[in-house]
């Protein structure tokens, strides 16, 4: 063997031992008093979850930034078994654990759930607790803190199978005996605890359901309101203390999520359904309305009036030859339409703002409002007037009318635009369809659109003053808009204002 083959092999040598050594210093327990843990929070807080539902998983890192590895001798939740946390630590759940080592430079997850228990407390509780860690004879420590709320937990108990094996599930207004009052025929909701509903919580046949202001309700994923044939709901909420309809989590990350939970549905129905001042948001569709089979001018009316829809994953008001009186609404931030209508039915909306400015994922496409009235099978009867109205949004144009003509005069579709503002740059000479409309290729200015508040600044000159008779007759049937404030209902007085908010 030659001299340069042994230096060769020494170094090798060499480099093997160092390797080694070094190794075996890393793979040595640092028991230094100076080495401690990173720790990524010092606090964790939960917002607001409901009782026996738990709430979304959050996690801290741990952290070993030393040079050797670094034993925990203890992880443990402050409580004990008593604790309304649970951890769960590489794999493994549980309130307290021993010697988890940590390699150098290396990090741990650990994730914490909470659960609150059922109390006889109707407002919302804090539980607290901590996650204690003993390093190296150092204490460090992580506090917990969630806020808790008993509720009416509306969970299905019945099904109703398809062919393909899906199914739809869903409870009755009755199922859940301890959330209401009887007054005649009426459920009359508590509204003492928010209700939560999982599933479609259905209003059957000749079942009249009735929300009193100030209810909160919760609604999970693909969740939802179900009015079926002949039967009613009414919503009455009152300014300042509106029935709110919104998504069960209640995550800082969810408090404008969209597409959380599925729709009010009125299948029908009666005549007399009704929402006033309710905050419908953060859905998929806010409200929905339809007739079913050939009922086409059968039973089923809404009445919407005082209330805001908002943020939804598809539509605000949707409506399939159904009957709508509406006034004093603010449908605004959808990723399609705001309201869409299709094959027919009749529709009177009064001082109602349809604003869109959806600008998520790739914005938005399609009009504010769209109006259509036939099936490739058939046309229907339409109906449609906007009296003192205001439609607006992101897009050049905002309104998309897709209907077709007939020789029937029943038939024959009628839409009008009266005294409104139009976000449009077609021509508005037809006075059938459009009575003294004024239009804008600029959107109107809001007081925060990103907040949902649409009421417009005082400079908006071009939605102020319409003076026809008509103007003044619609602005008679609100005679405050929906934030209470007095409308100026004559012409001697400046003039009709439009949309749902007054200003001056």
């Amino acid at each position: 063997m030659n001299c340069l083959n042994k230096k060769k092999i020494i170094r090798v040598m060499l480099f093997l031992l160092l390797a080694g050594i070094v190794a075996c210093r890393k793979d040595k327990i640092t028991t230094d008093s100076a080495a401690k843990i990173q720790v990524s929070h010092d606090s964790v807080l939960f917002d607001t979850v409901f009782t026996t539902i738990g709430s979304s998983t959050k996690n801290i890192r741990i952290r070993n930034l030393n040079k050797q590895r670094i034993n925990i001798s203890s992880i443990q939740l402050q409580g004990g078994s008593t604790s309304p946390f649970i951890l769960n630590v590489d794999g493994e759940k549980g309130t307290s654990f021993s010697n988890v080592e940590i390699a150098p430079n290396d990090s741990l997850y650990i994730f914490i759930q909470v659960n609150v228990n059922p109390t006889n407390v109707n407002s919302p509780v804090v539980m607290e607790d901590a996650i204690n860690f003993l390093v190296n004879g150092n204490e460090q420590k992580v506090i917990l803190e969630a806020w808790g709320q008993d509720a009416y937990y509306h969970r299905p108990n019945k099904a109703v199978y398809f062919q393909d094996g899906s199914y739809f599930s869903y409870s009755l207004v009755n199922d859940l005996q301890n959330s209401y009052t009887m007054v005649g025929e009426e459920f009359i909701w508590n509204k003492d605890k928010p209700h939560v509903i999982y599933g479609y919580l259905a209003i059957d046949s000749l079942q009249k359901l009735t929300i009193p202001a100030g209810t909160k309700v919760f609604l999970n994923y693909k969740a939802g309101i179900w009015v079926y044939r002949y039967g009613q709901i009414k919503v009455l909420g009152t300014r300042g203390n509106e029935v709110i309809f919104q998504g069960a989590r209640r995550d800082k990350d969810y408090l404008d999520e969209p597409g959380q939970w599925d729709r009010i549905w009125i299948n029908e129905g009666s005549d007399l359904n009704q929402i006033n001042y309710a905050i419908i948001k953060n859905g998929f569709i806010g409200v929905q309305t339809e007739v079913t089979g050939n009922t086409v001018g059968g039973p089923g009316k809404l009445t919407i009036t005082n209330t805001k829809i908002q943020n939804m994953s598809m539509w605000g008001l949707y409506s399939l030859a159904y009957n709508i009186y509406a006034g004093n609404n603010v449908i605004s931030n959808c990723q399609e339409h705001s309201l869409n209508i299709l094959f027919g039915g009749e529709y009177n909306f009064y001082h109602c703002t349809f604003a869109n400015f959806w600008n998520r994922n790739k914005g938005r496409e399609k009009a504010t409002i769209s109006i259509n009235n036939y099936t490739p099978q058939q046309t229907l009867p339409l109906y449609a007037y906007f009296g003192n109205c205001i439609i607006d949004g992101k897009l050049t144009n905002e309104i998309n009318i897709d209907v077709k003509n007939s020789t029937t005069p029943e038939l024959v579709p009628s839409y009008i635009f009266s005294s409104s503002w139009l976000k449009m740059q077609s021509a508005t000479t037809n006075t059938l369809i459009y009575r003294s409309v004024r239009t804008g290729s600029t959107s109107l200015k809001y007081k925060d659109e990103a907040m949902y508040d649409f009421s417009p600044h005082a400079d908006e000159l071009s939605i102020k003053g319409f003076t026809t008779q008509v103007a003044g007759s619609d602005a008679f049937k609100f005679r405050q808009d929906i934030a209470g404030k007095n409308r100026k209902i004559t012409t001697a007085s400046g003039g009709i204002t439009a949309g749902a908010y007054e200003i001056e």
